[in-house]
C-alpha cells in the first residue's frame, strides 16, 4: 500500500479497516489516526497496532503527510469535524467517507473546498480481510480516485463500484448484512439447543455449515438457487426444512430487513447532524 492515510475517528469501523490493512501488509508508518477527544482510545490504537496517533487535535502535521483522509467518525460528529478539518486540507488530497447517510455533496459543501470525495461502505468483516465494500465516486472525483479507493479497500476484501445513489441500498445490504448473518447463526444455534443438542456441538456445527456454504458460493459459478436444489431431495429432510422457512416467510423477512436499513440510510442523509 503506497498511500499515506489519516483516519479521522478511531471507532470500530476505523479499527476494522486498519486491522485489515495491516494484516495485508500495509506499513504501519503509513497509517495515522485521530479523534475528537477520547485519548484512551488513541492510546489503545497505538499500543495494539503501532500506528501514529494524535492526542491534541493539532491536525496539520498529520494532514500534511497524508495523501488520503478517511472520515470514520460517528455520523453525529461529521459536520463539526469537517468544519475543523477544512482549513488543514490541500486541494489535491482525496477524502474518503465511510459514513452512512452523508452525501458527497453535503461533505463538499461543508468543507467549502474542491477536494475529490469518494464514498465507501465497508463492513466489519474488514477485520478478517473479508469486507464487501461498495465504492462510489463523489463530487470532484475521477477514475484515478476510484482506483485509489479500490486499492485501499481491496486490501480488506472485495470492492464493487456503484453509483452514489445506490449506496443507501449497499448500506442496507452489505453494510448491515453481517449482522443479519450473525442473527441467523444465533437462531440456528438456539434452535439446535432447544431441540436437545449440547451447546458446544450446536455452535461447532452451525458455524461450519455457514463457512462451508460460503466457500461453496465463493468457489462455484453455480447459482445459489441451483446449489440449494442440489441439496434438496424431493420429500426429504431439507425439503421439509425449506418448506418451514417459506411458510414462515424468511424471504419476506430478509427483504424487509434490507428495505428498512436502506430507508434509515436515506433518512440519515436528510438529517442535520
Amino acid at each position: 500500500m503506497k498511500h499515506t492515510m489519516t483516519f479521522i475517528g478511531a471507532g470500530n469501523m476505523a479499527e476494522a479497516i486498519i486491522t485489515g490493512l495491516l494484516n495485508t501488509g500495509c506499513p504501519k508508518e503509513r497509517i495515522f489516526v485521530t479523534n475528537k477527544s477520547n485519548n484512551e482510545r488513541l492510546i489503545y490504537m497505538n499500543n495494539n497496532y503501532g500506528i501514529g496517533v494524535n492526542y491534541d487535535r493539532q491536525l496539520q502535521e498529520l494532514i500534511d503527510q497524508s495523501e488520503v483522509v478517511i472520515l470514520a467518525m460517528k455520523p453525529k460528529d461529521l459536520f463539526a469535524a469537517l468544519d475543523h478539518l477544512k482549513s488543514h486540507l490541500k486541494s489535491d488530497q482525496l477524502i474518503i467517507s465511510v459514513l452512512a447517510g452523508a452525501s458527497s455533496k453535503q461533505i463538499s459543501e461543508c468543507l467549502g473546498t474542491k477536494n475529490p470525495i469518494i464514498r465507501a461502505m465497508p463492513n466489519t468483516s474488514a477485520t478478517v480481510g473479508q469486507s464487501a465494500t461498495g465504492i462510489a465516486r463523489g463530487v470532484n472525483a475521477d477514475d484515478s480516485h476510484v482506483r485509489i479507493a479500490e486499492e485501499i479497500f481491496s486490501a480488506i476484501g472485495t470492492t464493487t463500484v456503484v453509483d452514489e445513489d445506490d449506496l443507501h441500498l449497499v448500506t442496507g445490504l452489505a453494510g448491515s448484512g453481517p449482522a443479519y448473518i450473525y442473527r441467523i447463526v444465533e437462531s440456528l444455534e438456539q434452535a439446535a439447543v432447544s431441540l436437545g443438542l449440547k451447546e458446544e456441538a450446536a455452535k461447532a456445527l452451525v458455524r461450519q455449515v455457514i463457512i462451508g456454504a460460503a466457500e461453496m458460493l465463493k468457489n462455484s459459478d453455480v447459482d445459489p438457487g441451483e446449489l440449494r436444489r442440489k441439496v434438496t431431495s424431493p420429500g426429504g429432510t431439507t425439503a421439509a426444512g425449506l418448506r418451514a422457512l417459506e411458510n414462515h416467510q424468511l424471504p419476506k423477512a430478509l427483504l424487509e430487513a434490507v428495505k428498512e436499513a436502506t430507508i434509515r440510510s436515506q433518512e440519515l442523509e436528510k438529517q442535520q447532524y
